[in-house]
């Protein structure tokens, strides 16, 4: 991610949470917990998971058209004791031009 700017009205975000509380479960905690137990080879129940969601988000400073904007989503999620986030992009949904960017030392990761 970068900064992105939603100041021209180009993007849209939003979020789901979704409740882990009762007997059925929602398709997508079922396909995060499967993922977090395939690849980290941890059994995982998942009490609480967030998805957010980022689509046509332009880049900082923002413009009036969607040519370069990006797609992308994260889903937060714990059991309680630990916490996951699992990133997610749209196949060819990244198009911010890293060449215009004021930054060109860019790090991936959080603080």
């Amino acid at each position: 991610w970068d900064d992105a700017d939603f100041s021209q009205g180009v993007g849209t975000t939003w979020y789901q949470e979704y409740s882990t509380l009762s007997s059925t479960q929602d398709p997508l905690v079922h396909d995060v917990e499967t993922k977090i137990k395939k690849y980290l080879k941890t059994p995982y129940v998942a009490k609480w998971t967030l998805k957010v969601t980022w689509e046509k988000a332009p880049a900082y400073p923002s413009r009036r058209d969607d040519t370069q904007t990006s797609t992308y989503q994260v889903v937060l999620t714990t059991d309680g004791s630990r916490s996951f986030a699992l990133l997610l992009y749209q196949d060819g949904g990244m198009r911010w031009d890293y060449a215009g960017l004021a930054a060109d030392n860019v790090l991936i990761g959080f603080s």
